[in-house]
């Protein structure tokens, strides 16, 4: 049973109106066939069920991260947002429309961005790809070149327009891809990792693009990644799905308290003393002068980082966050969620 917050539903038939959901999910499923070899030239058939009976409700504007470990079902729900696979049962709704009936339709109101595939050509320059786009959806010319300034300005990509993509790294063309996404203003934006395998800087400067664009065109943004900072910085709301279920809905520091999530200190001291004594947070491992230290994921760790710059011959510290799929484990060992 996922733990998640009432939702007002969605109106009738059409767009969703003011308050109504943008995104509706209504017991979606999806079952693959999967044909496991046994001998030579013998298999047998199974059936792996990707998402099973999830539901929630995301409105206009709302920026959601939905997490949780490889292969427990978040691509398999993008996917049939956008309209790629069909659910094998239940509802589903993206402004009203019905994805994989109306996947035209729906192809002109979102953006998707898929960490480990780009949607550019891949020997084309940048501004190539751009100018293909333009005219698939047939955006406005003078709202093209607004929304292309926009972009590159923002994401920092004037000097790798007249690049051929294959050439891009790959904090570059994840920048590239973003821009490809918005260019027809989108009313929804699906990003599947679109931080993976960027370096710090490319990180801040992405985090930095979705959020004004959330705040100036109230795009609709829902966001699967494995990075916490993430979610942390974009996102209100998180969702969490394991094996194919939704298991929690609601803020992320709900979702370290019912996981009891712990994030580490990790403490470089000047010499090797005994372990550091706090009652905030507990010594898990010692090694020379460092230490790392535990404590709740939900407590802040500057009344902790205060103690022992005070207290101890402090050469550095660093925080890191706990690892999500901790998180879904102790959920699924029955220690949050009934």
């Amino acid at each position: 049973m996922a733990v998640a917050a009432d939702r007002e539903p969605a109106g009738p038939g059409g767009e969703p109106g003011p308050g109504a959901g943008f995104i509706e999910l209504d017991g979606v499923e999806k079952v693959f066939d999967v044909r496991r070899r046994t001998g030579f030239l013998r298999g047998e058939r199974h059936r792996v069920r990707a998402v099973d009976s999830i539901s929630f409700t995301v409105e206009r504007g709302e920026m959601v991260g939905y997490i949780g470990p490889n292969g427990a079902g978040k691509s398999t729900t993008i996917k049939m947002l956008t309209g790629i696979l069909t659910p094998s049962a239940g509802r589903l709704r993206v402004a009203g429309l019905d994805p994989s009936r109306e996947r035209t339709r729906v192809a002109r109101r979102i953006g998707v961005v898929f960490g480990q595939r780009t949607t550019l050509w891949w020997d084309l320059p940048l501004i190539d790809s751009y100018r293909l786009m333009h005219r698939m959806y047939r955006v406005p010319d003078a709202r093209f070149r607004e929304n292309l300034d926009r972009c590159v300005e923002l994401l920092e990509l004037g000097a790798l327009l007249d690049v051929p993509v294959r050439q891009l790294s790959l904090g570059q063309r994840m920048r590239g891809d973003i821009a490809a996404a918005l260019l027809h203003d989108p009313d929804v934006l699906y990003l599947d990792e679109p931080t993976i395998g960027l370096d710090v800087v490319s990180k801040v400067r992405v985090r930095e693009f979705l959020r004004d664009l959330n705040a100036d065109r109230g795009t609709t943004v829902l966001l699967t990644t494995h990075d916490l900072t993430d979610i942390e910085q974009l996102c209100r709301r998180v969702m969490v799905i394991d094996h194919g279920r939704l298991m929690y809905d609601g803020a992320l520091s709900g979702l370290h308290e019912v996981g009891e999530s712990e994030r580490t200190l990790v403490v470089d001291l000047e010499r090797e003393l005994p372990p550091i004594e706090t009652e905030s947070a507990r010594v898990v491992k010692v090694e020379g002068p460092r230490q790392w230290l535990a404590f709740p994921a939900a407590m802040s760790a500057a009344p902790l980082v205060a103690r022992i710059a005070a207290e101890y011959p402090l050469v550095d510290l660093s925080v890191r966050e706990p690892d999500i799929e901790a998180v879904i484990s102790r959920m699924y060992a029955g220690k949050a969620v009934s």
